[in-house]
């Protein structure tokens, strides 16, 4: 019997539960903007002089340098294994590889596009927290606040949500991995964007528009793949024997 070598559609249902899950995100999102608390969050951790953890070894060696390194590594792992996987990525198809490692790029790049166009300066930075500039909501638009601006959406939480694309493109053959993957890129991003939030480089706002644009960009990115599918009818590779579905023992 012939088994056909397209990979599983997505049913309908999860694209309504994942537009209701960005839906829902983006509500609660504008939610915290509109309640204020920021400010109220980054005086947990700043006084009038600075934030006191601002040059801690392990939030800056560690939680900063030593995860953006890792980052990279893992993502130019990532990028080999479209063409060389092993582990997990053989368990998914060279289209499916492809799609994860393009999806964590586009979502760097849009949160790096975003972040050099942003007006908006760091707690660090403000005259509350012993700088210059003045408070300004990064909804201000066009509002210059004095300060070195570049600071929205943040860019170092971006190291563990620009994986968040992952999940789409696991999700298909490999939905228990694609639930961890989701969990580990979800929890990378909150521990990283929490660490700048202790140091006065972000508000917590930062990051969670952050995680909500990386997770918009792997849904879309997902979207663009599938559509690239049926346009152009590609069909699976071929995955190797001790990984295919319907290997035999």
């Amino acid at each position: 019997m012939l088994h056909s070598n397209l990979s599983p559609a997505v049913p309908s249902h999860s694209l309504r539960t994942t537009l209701t899950w960005t839906i829902g995100a983006l509500v609660c999102l504008l939610a915290w903007d509109a309640l204020g608390q920021d400010r109220a969050l980054a005086h947990a951790f700043g006084t009038g002089t600075g934030f006191p953890m601002r040059d801690q070894w392990f939030f800056v060696q560690v939680l900063h340098e030593g995860a953006r390194r890792t980052a990279w590594l893992f993502l130019l792992l990532l990028t080999l294994g479209v063409w060389w996987p092993v582990g997990l990525l053989r368990r998914i198809d060279l289209m499916e590889r492809l799609q994860l490692a393009v999806s964590v790029l586009v979502a760097l790049g849009v949160v790096s596009s975003l972040k050099s166009l942003s007006a908006t300066s760091c707690p660090w930075d403000l005259a509350e927290f012993g700088g210059v500039a003045r408070y300004a909501s990064h909804w201000a638009l066009g509002i210059v606040d004095g300060g070195g601006g570049r600071c929205f959406p943040a860019g170092h939480a971006s190291t563990g949500f620009a994986f968040l694309g992952g999940y789409f493109a696991l999700r298909r053959r490999q939905p228990r991995a694609a639930r961890l993957w989701l969990a580990a890129s979800l929890a990378a991003g909150l521990v990283l964007g929490g660490a700048q939030q202790v140091r006065g480089a972000h508000f917590m706002s930062h990051t969670l528009w952050t995680g909500w644009l990386c997770w918009t960009t792997g849904w879309l990115c997902d979207l663009a793949a599938g559509w690239l599918r049926q346009r152009f009818a590609f069909a699976d590779s071929p995955l190797p024997p001790e990984s295919s579905p319907h290997a035999t023992t």
